[in-house]
């Protein structure tokens, strides 16, 4: 890990990230970056992604309505905010600017959960080639995050995407088959994935997310 030396542009982001790097900031109200590379890295299989069955009924109900790209610069200000069990965050200004910046270019997409007309969950990340590079999430209710999630895995399997990078592994992740591979090995996928003609499907069939909500259903992690 080391210091940002010099001013970060949307350019030299990408770049970053096609390389398997990735910035964060040790705080909200830091104003120096950090580029990471880990030693193992966080990736979730989008053919071996498993929804529970309670969450299946969930994605069946009308509760909640999801959309991407909706509202972008809301949905990482609500992954930035400070909450009760993360008083902290590693978004800073500099990086919530840079990703909106990335969204605007096309590069980088939300997917927003919203409940009676409110956003209560959501996430966003990186977009390029066939690979997409998860950043961050939130939730405000149960289940708002795990739908994003769910809404997203579907999203990809139907775009053409490989490579679904967490960066991190977390238990929540773990528990839909998120798995640690070597850097190396991280290597190898982004360089093939980044080559990979894809698309960010933004309103998809319904039918089409529902025939991949029921595949993902019975796979195992």
């Amino acid at each position: 890990m080391s210091a940002r030396p010099f001013a970060l542009t949307p350019d030299l982001l990408l770049r970053a990230y096609r390389l398997g790097l990735f910035p964060m900031a040790e705080s909200r109200e830091s104003r120096s970056l950090h580029w990471l590379d880990p030693d193992a890295r966080g990736v979730l299989p989008l053919h071996g992604f498993h929804i529970p069955r309670s969450l299946m009924k969930t994605l069946h109900g009308t509760r909640f309505t999801v959309t991407a790209d909706e509202d972008f610069p809301a949905t990482i200000a609500a992954c930035a905010a400070a909450r009760s069990n993360r008083p902290e965050t590693w978004i800073n200004h500099e990086i919530e600017t840079l990703f909106v910046d990335l969204y605007n270019l096309g590069f980088a997409h939300s997917v927003e959960t919203w409940e009676n007309g409110a956003l209560v969950g959501g996430l966003y990340g990186v977009a390029l080639g066939g690979a997409f590079f998860g950043e961050s999430m939130f939730s405000t209710v149960a289940d708002a995050s795990k739908i994003a999630l769910a809404h997203l895995v579907a999203r990809l399997r139907l775009g053409g995407y490989t490579l679904l990078d967490t960066q991190f592994i977390t238990s929540h992740l773990a528990r839909f088959g998120a798995v640690e591979v070597p850097r190396g090995t991280y290597h190898t996928m982004l360089a093939e994935a980044v080559e990979v003609q894809a698309r960010f499907p933004l309103c998809p069939d319904p039918a089409a997310l529902l025939r991949e909500f029921e595949a993902m259903r019975k796979e195992v992690p």
